[in-house]
């Protein structure tokens, strides 16, 4: 029988310092820019948040606390890789190259909510769950058959690993050496549901050996750990090893969407626990003691993201808005018969009301 024990990867301690034989691949631009991404990624999300609050834009999934994983992850895909995200993952999207004006539309119920650039490959995020498993598993699947040097990135909750889309896509991407990661993103709620109730595993990654494929634990709330164990999993995705599956271990220290009211089902004491790791602050006390950071610079930066976050707010409450009848045209490339005559009614509709 296999060890069902998987090491919790990490590379810094509670204190910011680099844990004994760590070594950093990372250039210092490119350290920095993994904070950047990273505070720009917390910034957006307080003020949707907040926009949420004032009715400004529609329900929002605060993904608070799960930067380091989201961002960590992305970073190491290239141009022409794939990246299918679930419901809560702005911040892996940002980092792929998705603007902070499309994902207020998106908010809005704009119909362009969901383009990207045409040289950039983000799967429209995810709302039901999981079905950008399978999907993932296809792009990743179709990639290798073409003879394409391309993987694709798939990112879950706990929760969705207890629908069927997820375990029929594992099983695939495995069989097919399919190059596919697939990042799980250990929250520890599945909704109101904690992960002691979801599954009776003790991990989420030990549902990897079952499939036979490769699985890692690491710290999902110390970025440059997920940054590590992600390039590991993508070059051997490359290298056409087959797929990997990554538990990120982290918390969702906010509500599941901004209808939700996280009090009523656990208690605050376990959030501010997980605080106190929070992914922004340990890495930013990394930076400060390697030399490369400072409060002041740190100001700075803040006051310049949030710029760029007025000016994308702005931008889009200024885009007309979208028309019930518009919605037609973005469902199928070629439009089915129901689809047309559900339009043309929408169409008669709106001429009796002029």
């Amino acid at each position: 029988m296999r060890n069902l024990d998987f090491e919790l990867v990490r590379t810094l301690d509670d204190e910011g310092n680099l844990l004994n034989g760590v070594t950093i691949d990372l250039s210092e631009v490119e350290l920095l820019e993994l904070y950047e991404k990273m505070l720009m990624t917390r910034l957006f999300d307080e003020r949707a948040f907040r926009l949420q609050r004032q009715g400004r834009i529609g329900t929002y999934p605060p993904y608070k606390g799960q930067e380091a994983a989201q961002v960590g992850s992305v970073f190491n895909l290239e141009k022409g890789d794939w990246l299918f995200p679930y419901g809560r993952d702005l911040a892996a999207c940002f980092t792929f190259g998705k603007d902070m004006k499309s994902a207020l539309l998106y908010a809005m119920g704009h119909k362009d909510g969901s383009k990207v650039s045409e040289d950039t490959n983000i799967f429209p995020l995810a709302i039901m769950i999981p079905p950008q498993i399978p999907q993932a598993v296809g792009a990743a699947w179709a990639s290798k058959l073409r003879g394409e040097d391309r993987v694709a990135l798939a990112t879950i909750g706990d929760g969705g690993t207890s629908k069927g889309d997820f375990h029929e896509g594992m099983n695939m991407a495995a069989v097919y050496k399919a190059p596919a990661i697939f990042l799980c993103q250990n929250n520890q709620w599945a909704i109101s549901v904690p992960i002691e109730k979801q599954m009776a595993t003790d991990t989420v990654v030990q549902k990897a050996i079952a499939y036979g494929m490769e699985g890692v634990r690491v710290d999902g709330n110390d970025v440059l750990a997920v940054y590590q164990v992600t390039k590991e999993a993508i070059k051997r995705a490359r290298n056409g090893e087959g797929p990997t599956f990554i538990e990120a271990l982290t918390y969702r220290v906010g509500p599941h969407t901004t209808s939700d009211d996280p009090t009523r089902y656990r208690k605050e004491t376990e959030a501010e626990k997980w605080k106190q790791r929070d992914p922004i602050e340990l890495y930013k006390k990394f930076l400060i003691k390697q030399g490369l950071w400072s409060e002041e610079q740190d100001a700075k930066m803040t006051e310049n993201i949030k710029e760029m976050i007025n000016t994308a707010v702005k931008e889009a409450e200024a885009t007309t808005k979208t028309r019930l009848i518009d919605i037609f045209d973005h469902v199928y490339q070629l439009p089915t018969d129901d689809l047309m005559k559900q339009k043309q009614s929408v169409e008669s509709e709106f001429l009796i009301s002029q």
